[in-house]
């Protein structure tokens, strides 16, 4: 193993070799990208999940004379 002095330790810190922000920089945008796309995934599943509800309440077969008697007792 090479022998580690400081003065090869600065130079690495300084030239970029020793650099991680690179790669927590892409971490954190992934992160971010993943975290903004479940939040739209969620709305979009909201708002369709609400259009079928609104969807089956606007059925009519159920609505019979009968069952309109019958809620009101």
């Amino acid at each position: 193993m090479e022998d580690l002095t400081i003065e090869l330790l600065i130079r690495a810190q300084y030239s970029g070799a020793a650099s991680d922000v690179s790669s927590y920089v892409n971490l954190a945008i992934q992160t971010v990208a993943v975290l903004i796309g479940g939040i739209v995934l969620w709305r979009i599943s909201v708002v369709i999940h609400k259009k079928k509800v609104a969807q089956r309440s606007r059925n009519q077969f159920f609505e019979t004379s009968y069952s309109k008697g019958w809620k009101r007792k």
